[in-house]
């Protein structure tokens, strides 16, 4: 029989690497609560028609990276599985009427989600998410709280080399027009635009920002006109106080014209935070103002701005921070011969329950010295050990595996004995 492996770009997380994971996680959920935002969970997958009505049509991800099939109902509705979250936290927005609750809404996420890429370092099928939407404010100070959320946060976990990158792609009505102006600059020069290109230049030219190929980008550079000098006044003055106030909060920035990220919903504000410690896939968040998604998925208009940001990136800057080391338990309960199992496990049993003490036993029945290399590689502090000899007289051998000093403790003293010196754990 052949083994069964996970599926490509997907992964397992083992027990050593889990810890730093929860790590992160707690580090978010302490940030968050911080801030005030409040955590939103929503389904694995909804209906297919959210993800195009929501993110574009015209995007890689609805049209290239989705998991979707056609349900078993009667309708023969489509479902996909989510791949991204500002969309099903809208739909969930709308749906419970947040709007009519409070005027303004403060919601964070951690999640899995799920794209069929091509996998590559730190960009999987199955990853994840956390990030921020702040639904209900139409000002520049929203903007300015977000971004210095997401920065803050990577400061915070000691990530160094932070750049802000942004940049304002106006409102949606301004669009129109500025894309009627790309489309008429490049036009002349569209035989040296890539394939992928050509096509993005017919169906979606705001696209055309996020080639990869050096000489799209240097045709860009060159006949290009930029849409942050095409936006209407108004734009043009939310942007500048965004910036000052980011100035304000001393967090450095670079207005990055060509920035114009890849979901059709975003108007106004975009924005990026990468760090050198990535490498070439250098974003650890994106994220920006998306004031016309509520009333594209059936809402009242009500503006919002939000961030993603991806763990596994993150760890991978992490993991040249720091090594983790995981950490040890408090005892080992070395077991000899079968009359001393049922006093190990009831003694195990309570040290857990009302000492709240980390606790591993032997079920291997396996020889002292055995037991003993066992508890070394568990990192305990403590290892007690009950024999046959220890049952008839009542007494475990317990053993300080720092010092190295051993002594002899009552069973039923044993509770005590662990509680009564804050020192014996944690």
């Amino acid at each position: 029989m052949k083994n069964i492996n996970c599926i490509k770009g997907t992964f397992d997380i083992l027990p050593e690497t889990s810890e730093i994971w929860r790590e992160v996680e707690s580090a978010v959920h302490d940030f968050m609560y911080v801030h005030g935002f409040g955590e939103i969970r929503t389904p694995a997958f909804e209906k297919t028609e959210l993800f195009v009505r929501g993110i574009g049509d015209t995007t890689d991800i609805v049209n290239k990276e989705m998991y979707t099939w056609t349900d078993t109902d009667k309708a023969g509705t489509q479902l996909t599985l989510k791949p991204e979250l500002t969309a099903p936290v809208v739909r969930s927005y709308i749906q419970h009427n947040l709007a009519g609750k409070n005027p303004i809404h403060r919601l964070y996420y951690i999640d899995s989600l799920f794209r069929r890429e091509r996998p590559q370092k730190g960009r999987q099928r199955q990853f994840n998410q956390f990030g921020v939407e702040a639904i209900g404010s139409p000002f520049p100070e929203q903007d300015a709280e977000v971004i210095s959320m997401a920065y803050q946060f990577f400061v915070s976990m000691g990530i160094e080399d932070l750049t802000v990158k942004i940049n304002t792609i106006g409102s949606q009505d301004a669009r129109q027009e500025y894309l009627k102006l790309l489309k008429e600059k490049l036009q002349p020069h569209a035989e040296e635009l890539c394939e992928t290109c050509q096509d993005r230049l017919h169906r979606n030219p705001l696209r055309l920002f996020d080639c990869k190929n050096p000489n799209c980008q240097a045709l860009l550079d060159q006949y290009a006109p930029m849409i942050s000098d095409n936006v209407s006044d108004e734009d043009s003055e939310h942007f500048e106080t965004v910036l000052n106030l980011l100035d304000q909060l001393s967090i450095p920035y670079i207005h990055d014209k060509k920035m114009v990220r890849g979901l059709d919903y975003y108007t106004r504000t975009t924005f990026e935070i990468t760090s050198t410690s990535l490498g070439a896939q250098d974003a650890l968040c994106g994220g920006g103002r998306y004031d016309k998604l509520v009333e594209t998925l059936g809402g009242k208009p009500t503006p919002a701005v939000g961030f993603a940001a991806g763990f596994e990136r993150l760890l991978i800057a992490l993991s040249s921070i720091k090594e983790s080391e995981p950490e040890g338990i408090n005892v080992y309960i070395v077991l000899l011969g079968e009359k001393a199992i049922p006093k190990g496990m009831v003694i195990a049993d309570e040290l857990r329950r009302t000492k709240g003490i980390s606790v591993l036993v032997e079920t291997l029945r396996r020889s002292m010295k055995a037991q003993m290399r066992e508890a070394n590689r568990s990192k305990a502090q403590y290892v007690i050990i009950i024999g046959e000899q220890e049952v008839e007289s009542d007494l475990a051998q317990v053993k300080n595996m720092e010092s190295g000093e051993q002594f002899d403790v009552a069973l039923d003293q044993l509770a005590e004995y662990f509680s009564v010196d804050e020192d014996h754990h944690h």
